[in-house]
């Protein structure tokens, strides 16, 4: 049996598609789902693998949030369903779902109660003193969001295909140590485990619980 399963974290894809793919339009939602489809394929021919080898390959996002909250400073609403990144997240799940050998797995956003908090970027600014506390303004803040159900989802399609012998071999494209049990459950069960991190360096963790790393995106200068 020579089948290949490639596992798609689409927030890890989505950070580091401007930065590989620089000469592609990240804000095409059809482009995005191309690309991720052909970045598959092109896995399966660096393995050496026929294309029928392929068995299926996992997106995992989550569902936009598609609510209406005050904004921190002016107190006026935001509708983040109406915003750009809301539409974008919906026209590239549905584009994901038109390509052939591809299942979108959703998760959820969860958005704390509603919570604003200080931008990276602005919280440095308050501490060299290139920003006080009086200019602060709404594009200063952003919600406080986490996605929900996503690494498990991942974990649990990973011990499936483990256990029940669809595959025995899986790529899976992301670049964070949560899924270091999952990649050594499929390890013990003899399962070939390729990480691809699409060029992102890695803990030392993370490379010593995998059994090889595989980048086929353009490698970044």
């Amino acid at each position: 049996m020579m089948r290949t399963a490639i596992l798609i974290d689409g927030a890890f894809f989505l950070a580091r598609f401007r930065k590989v793919y620089s000469d592609r339009d990240a804000n095409d939602p059809r482009v995005v789902a191309k690309t991720a489809f052909t970045m598959a394929i092109e896995h399966i021919r660096a393995l050496d693998r026929p294309k029928d080898a392929l068995y299926r390959i996992f997106f995992y996002d989550c569902e936009p949030l598609d609510k209406v909250f005050k904004r921190p400073v002016s107190g006026s609403d935001i509708d983040f369903g109406d915003s750009a990144m809301a539409h974008f997240r919906w026209d590239l799940h549905d584009n994901l779902r038109r390509q052939r050998k591809m299942a979108l797995r959703l998760g959820r956003l969860a958005d704390r109660g509603g919570e604003w908090q200080l931008k990276r970027n602005s919280l440095l600014a308050l501490r060299e003193g290139s920003l006080v506390w009086n200019d602060l303004r709404d594009d200063h803040y952003e919600l406080d969001m986490r996605q929900t159900q996503v690494d498990m989802k991942i974990g649990i399609d990973i011990a499936a295909l483990a256990y029940k012998r669809q595959v025995d071999q899986i790529v899976l494209v992301a670049g964070d140590a949560d899924f270091i049990p999952a990649a050594k459950l499929a390890r013990r069960e003899g399962i070939d485990f390729i990480l691809d991190p699409m060029w992102q360096g890695i803990s030392s963790d993370l490379n010593e619980h995998v059994d090889g790393l595989q980048s086929v995106c353009p490698r970044p200068f």
